[in-house]
């Protein structure tokens, strides 16, 4: 959405109003439009500790922080990159490294099977890394640091709580990106998108911090730790030894060694080795950020050229006519106008609800492109240019808020005709997140600040729907959604559900015989074959074994058909 000419402001350095160094960063990394939008946000006179980084997740080294190790150098970036560069970077502790380890220990002990509840805990070895070395440097929370951590924690909750593998994947993701953005902070276009995956930059550098910070360094407490180190291994040495000899004297000592030790598959070590170097790498890689993130805020992106106002306007007048006529045919259906529309298409209710929907959601995308394009190359010299930039891309969200209802409106047309299934769930959900997005272009661009919070906002929102798709359960809500859809018209159709998690089982319980048994027979032969341990599998799974237990699933009728083809369904490979 369009606003106001002038650039949005940039987060200003921490410890930027202090000393020669601060203004040497301003001279030499900004351009004169990027000091110009600090000081007129902050003013010459703002207080150094009220002002300093309002976007960024910590304040860093200010007057009276608790004591920090050594700075570690900051090597220099070339090109643009070099005004983004943090003016310093706390030095790495042995403790750092330690939790490090640890991380890394129990990724590769309790990720292997799947993840669950199991994410949670690694997710909070690696924030006690990141937040020791913030300590260290003397930050301080701030409320966007807050609010991203709480979200991130949600969205970590979603494998924990359900069985469904794409929805806990995706919170996966997304979690590590936010939790990446709580410590770069940023409020600038550049600097919320390239904070969210940073982390995948930050793995090597994290590794070559802790190397070069702890290099030559004594190991503190060496003295009593090497003494334990080795009465550890003599002891393994001697345990070992008799442990076999006397396993092998009396068949009662074999068994209960058996027990005691615990069992490990060689073929498994490459994949928690592997599991082992990815859980430190990444621990390392946020320890690395919170000691000095990255500015990406100072990224200097420079405004397209700016087009003269025929060159401009006339496309978008053209596209905001052909919306407007759009707009106009969705109104005369809505008021009773649609048999004669389908009339004339020759095409049937849902035939057209189901071909339109797909594309009017492709519209919805490429609108966005065109707001983003046209925004970066609007006339902006005059007030008037800016008045006319704001009303024309305006008036192309607000018709775009109106091709978004009519795709949700031909979409949930289509799952009360046909049932609904995870892909259409899903692309609803995102189409609702779309006109989100458009009603916060629609509040930028009348607010007079020109929207410096939509960044923000709109990564906020799409997180916020994540989290929401992920904790409501999607395959319970397409299980629920069938098996009322049966309850109120005798109808369902069974491939909508065979495939889904363990997440359904409560809703497709309800189903009547052969009907339940039929959507219940893959996932119960999932579950039989699933050996994943507490903590590496949805909660969910432990409800649906209770209920498949008390009651079992019929086989079928004598004729030797199974369920599914005693409900009328055709039987597919691998029934």
């Amino acid at each position: 959405m369009p606003g106001p000419s002038t650039p949005a402001p940039t987060d200003p350095q921490p410890g930027a109003e202090h000393g020669p160094s601060a203004g040497h960063s301003l001279s030499a990394g900004h351009s004169p439009s990027v000091e110009h939008s600090l000081s007129a946000e902050y003013g010459p006179s703002a207080e150094p500790d009220a002002q300093a980084a309002p976007d960024s997740p910590f304040d860093m080294y200010r007057p009276g922080a608790p004591h920090r190790a050594p700075d570690a150098p900051v090597p220099p970036q070339p090109g643009r990159l070099r005004a983004t560069d943090p003016e310093r970077h706390a030095a790495a502790t042995p403790r750092v490294l330690l939790l490090a380890v640890l991380a890394g220990l129990l990724t590769a002990w309790l990720l292997y099977d799947g993840i669950g509840a199991n994410l949670l805990i690694c997710g909070a070895a690696t924030a006690g890394a990141a937040g020791l070395v913030a300590r260290t440097a003397g930050r301080r929370i701030r409320p966007w640091t807050l609010a991203w951590s709480l979200l991130a924690l949600a969205l970590l909750a979603v494998p924990a709580r359900w069985d469904a593998g794409w929805p806990a994947l995706l919170a996966s993701g997304c979690a590590l990106g936010l939790a990446s953005l709580a410590l770069h902070g940023g409020r600038r276009w550049p600097g919320v998108l390239l904070a969210l995956p940073a982390l995948v930059w930050q793995l090597i550098p994290g590794l070559s911090w802790i190397w070069d910070s702890l290099e030559g360094r004594p190991l503190p407490g060496a003295g009593r730790l090497v003494p334990v180190l080795k009465a550890l291994a003599v002891a393994a040495v001697l345990l070992t030894v008799f442990g076999l000899l006397f396993a092998g004297a009396d068949a009662a000592m074999a068994d209960l060694l058996a027990g005691l030790v615990p069992s490990f598959d060689v073929h498994q070590l490459p994949g928690r080795g592997t599991l082992f170097g990815l859980g430190t790498l990444t621990a390392l890689g946020f320890a690395h950020i919170a000691a000095g993130p990255r500015r990406w805020d100072r990224l200097e992106v420079r405004p397209g050229r700016e087009r003269r106002r025929l060159e401009w306007a006339l496309p978008l007048v053209a596209l905001d006519l052909l919306f407007g006529a759009f707009a106009v045919i969705q109104a005369v259906m809505v008021l009773g106008g649609a048999d004669a529309v389908l009339a004339n298409t020759g095409m049937s209710r849902s035939a057209y609800a189901r071909q339109g929907f797909w594309q009017l959601s492709v519209i919805t995308v490429l609108t966005l492109v065109v707001v983003a394009v046209a925004k970066r190359w609007a006339p902006r010299t005059t007030p008037s240019d800016r008045r006319l930039a704001r009303i024309l891309l305006g008036l192309l969200c607000l018709l775009a808020l109106a091709v978004v209802a009519s795709a949700l409106g031909r979409m949930w047309f289509y799952v009360d005709a046909s049932g609904l299934t995870t892909l259409r769930l899903w692309v609803l959900v995102v189409e609702i997140w779309l006109g989100a997005v458009f009603l916060l272009l629609l509040a930028a661009g009348l607010t007079r600040r020109g929207g410096g919070w939509l960044p923000r906002a709109v990564v906020l929102s799409g997180m916020l729907t994540v989290a929401a798709y992920g904790l409501m359960g999607p395959d319970a809500i397409v299980a629920e959604q069938n098996v009322a859809r049966y309850e109120r018209s005798q109808q369902i159709d069974l491939r909508n559900v065979r495939d889904l998690s363990a997440d359904a089982v409560p809703a497709l319980d309800r189903l009547p015989e052969p009907q339940r048994s039929c959507a219940l027979q893959l996932i119960r032969r999932d579950l039989d074959r699933d050996t994943r341990p507490w903590y590496a599998a949805g909660g969910s799974v432990t409800g649906a074994r209770q209920v498949l237990a008390e009651r079992p699933l019929v086989e079928g009728p004598r004729s030797g058909r199974g369920p599914c083809e005693w409900a009328g369904l055709v039987p597919e490979r691998g029934w």
